[in-house]
């Protein structure tokens, strides 16, 4: 399912762009920085297969990586070497219009702030990219994004402001925004990092709830509590993909948490 290296793989070539066996590929993915002299290595040669359908978790010490992975994955920025297949497509080889299709097309993203727009509505800021996505003349949206509002609970505030919401309303409101597209895959960059743990519950029990139906998740999270929802977690240090640690096969029957096995992993790698 994975490989790790030090980097040596960066030749490597990939003529078939299927991924058929899953939901993305990523091949000795490479990223540098020019602001600084020399040029900054963030990631180093990064192999990934994450399959359909599941939800796997990023985590690692500041600076190792992790949301510069999740952007090269996404396309929302361009490795410098290396190769990321999704939906049939090397997001590496296509021109920006195409992969800004791609995003809108194919995936969602939660981000740690909403970045909603202040002079729309809650309901508004969720409607707009579906109505970009599917066309302004597309009836069937607006009754799916009242759905999408009525199943994470925040139909009350459909009609407020951002200001008027609280956080994890806020939240909720751009996992529905993510799913207004109907997206392959959800992508999450600290769903829960600026709430407290009562709202992080709600937001993590919405994105659980996302994935037992099926949907892909690769989420970047600093917390294991967090991580701990996840399939599979995987380690970055310093730009590499270190470990991985299989979280399906943990159940409480066995005496173990999900999370103090997380926990003991993340130590033993040095968290």
């Amino acid at each position: 399912m994975m490989v790790t290296n030090d980097g040596t793989a960066a030749a490597t070539v990939v003529s078939d762009v299927s991924n058929e066996s899953g939901a993305l590929r990523a091949r000795a993915v490479t990223k540098s920085f020019d602001t600084t002299d020399p040029p900054t290595l963030v990631l180093k040669g990064v192999d990934l297969d994450v399959a359909t359908g599941e939800f796997v978790a990023i985590m690692g010490a500041s600076g190792s990586g992790k949301s510069t992975l999740l952007y090269a994955l996404s396309g929302l920025d361009r490795p410098t070497d290396g190769s990321v297949v999704t939906s049939g497509r090397d997001l590496t080889s296509v021109t920006e219009k195409e992969a800004s299709r791609l995003r809108l097309h194919e995936m969602g993203f939660v981000f740690q702030q909403s970045h909603f727009l202040d002079n729309l509505s809650i309901r508004d800021n969720i409607l707009l990219p579906a109505l970009k996505a599917a066309g302004a003349h597309d009836h069937s949206v607006s009754g799916r994004i009242d759905g999408l509002m009525e199943r994470f609970g925040i139909t009350h505030i459909a009609d407020h402001g951002i200001t008027e919401a609280s956080g994890g309303q806020l939240q909720r409101a751009s996992i529905c925004r993510a799913l207004s597209v109907e997206p392959s895959v959800l992508f999450a960059d600290e769903p829960t990092g600026a709430l407290n743990s009562s709202m992080s519950d709600d937001v993590m029990e919405a994105i659980s709830s996302v994935h037992e139906d099926g949907m892909t998740v690769i989420m970047v999270t600093h917390d294991p509590a967090v991580a701990a929802r996840a399939d599979r977690v995987i380690y970055l240090r310093d730009g590499q993909l270190i470990d991985t640690l299989d979280l399906t096969t943990i159940t409480d029957a066995d005496g173990r948490s999900r999370e103090d096995e997380l926990q003991s992993w993340l130590t033993a790698n040095g968290f």
